[in-house]
């Protein structure tokens, strides 16, 4: 329990520094569900009971000075220490004490009390709540008064922990990288198996290089006088890599990347969306470029028109050959269109066939044009990952690219961001287990090598 309050504790406080948009909302039930039907009608009952009660000789005022105690206790929350005059005020016009005095004199004013409370509301609410409290001032019947009043009270909650959030955003992106691992640190020394996911996940990549290593070796003309030794830094950073490829379906994040396991799969889903639009491009320049270069235009809009048919195209139910094929049809037909304005003689059947059935390939496994578009990214991601994170400017982006050179460069200061962050905060606990694993590959290899030979 004491790891996950500190899981949850950090996941938060992650959250409020690195998403500038963050914020709590109110938890709205689907509607029609049986929840939402359930809580609908036990409000309305409770309502029910106070205005019967409010409407019966004499009056009966007990639930009514309740409410007007919670409602007390709310507006008393949203006051700031210094606010003692607003304070005492409140504590004295909304004294139950003397209400059910009121009520036993039959002097109590609900309507006269509701008021004020609505003009304290006033001055403590959000600009953004203005035209709820004069909605409130025109409610006239007392029960349906108190029903509003409790729930534009809600949204000043809301508006108040929002506010709180806005406010510690600074401070928390200050402190993050110490508190987040001081909070890692002390799940681990709850949970000790709480590296075993990171571990297997540093592992394969260490368990890559080797066998890059070993292939290179083997590489006629190489130089084999020296065992090449692992660099921490190529580990981790094909570790990251890895992200870019994730199954987040089916496999879960290592653990120190849990906080960030939203951002990198929609970062991952835009980036597949962008290598298939950069496939699209290459096909359509390889196949048809010489009859549309010189039309700036066309390419633009090509582009506009794969990006609305592949949107969505990481959720179900979605039919990527179905999207392609479209998309096919549709850059045949915009060529087309291109080409007659100007004149020109449009693409034959066999040419539209053609290029149709290339942009349906694109989805079977080990198509060569999503195989070097992938490559091609896969390496200006790393070029990324090896910047100084001081540095601002970006690498240049390889051939094939340039059609979603923009959008690849805004998703990969994204990517470098969570990275960087996420190397300042568990860099500790990456060296460790590097430290593991490298030295324990280091002394098998010196205990191969100094084996006797049989």
């Amino acid at each position: 329990m004491t790891a996950a309050r500190n899981l949850s504790n950090m996941t938060l406080a992650h959250e409020i520094a690195v998403n500038e948009n963050f914020e709590l909302k109110q938890d709205a039930l689907p509607e029609n569900s049986l929840a939402g039907r359930v809580k609908h009608i036990v409000h309305q009952a409770f309502w029910d009971v106070l205005e019967s009660e409010l409407n019966a000789d004499p009056p009966e005022y007990e639930h009514a000075i309740k409410l007007f105690e919670e409602i007390r206790e709310i507006l008393l929350s949203f006051l700031t220490p210094g606010g003692n005059r607003l304070r005492n005020q409140i504590c004295e016009v909304l004294d139950t004490d003397l209400i059910r005095q009121q009520t036993e004199h039959s002097a109590v004013d609900i309507q006269g009390l509701a008021n004020y409370v609505i003009s304290t509301m006033g001055k403590l609410c959000a600009p953004v709540r203005d035209d709820d409290i004069r909605e409130l001032k025109a409610t006239s019947n007392v029960v349906e008064l108190l029903r509003q009043i409790f729930h534009v009270l809600d949204l000043m909650k809301m508006d108040m922990v929002n506010f709180t959030i806005r406010s510690i955003r600074p401070h928390l992106q200050r402190q993050l990288v110490e508190y987040e691992r001081t909070k890692f640190q002390e799940i681990l020394e709850e949970t000790p198996s709480a590296l075993d996911q990171t571990t297997e996940w540093i592992k394969e990549s260490v368990n890559e290089e080797l066998l890059s290593i070993s292939e290179t070796a083997l590489t006629p003309g190489a130089e084999n006088s020296s065992k090449p030794s692992l660099s921490p830094t190529v580990v981790l950073n094909n570790s990251y890599l890895k992200l870019l490829q994730w199954d987040y379906q089916k496999k879960d994040l290592p653990e120190t990347l849990v906080t960030d396991g939203a951002r990198l799969q929609e970062l991952t889903e835009k980036l597949n969306q962008l290598k298939i639009i950069a496939c699209l491009s290459l096909i359509t320049k390889n196949m048809v470029g010489a009859v549309t270069e010189g039309f700036p235009q066309l390419a633009d809009r090509l582009k506009r028109i794969s990006a609305v048919l592949l949107e969505g195209m990481n959720k179900q139910p979605f039919n990527l050959k179905e999207a392609l094929n479209s998309i096919g049809l549709q850059t045949c037909v915009e060529v087309n269109k291109t080409l007659t304005e100007r004149g020109l003689p449009t693409l034959n059947a066999e040419v539209q066939a053609n290029l149709i059935g290339q942009f349906s390939s694109i989805e079977e496994e080990d198509n060569s044009i999503w195989s070097l578009i992938d490559k091609r990214i896969q390496l200006y991601m790393k070029s990324l990952l090896c910047l100084p994170s001081s540095q601002k400017c970006m690498p240049p982006v390889p051939g094939g690219l340039t059609v979603i050179q923009q959008e690849l460069e805004a998703l990969g200061s994204q990517y470098a961001n969570i990275v960087n962050l996420n190397k300042q905060v568990y860099g500790p606990f990456y060296a460790n287990i590097l430290r593991k694993l490298l030295f324990i590959e280091e002394t098998m290899g010196k205990v191969n090598a100094s084996s006797p030979p049989n």
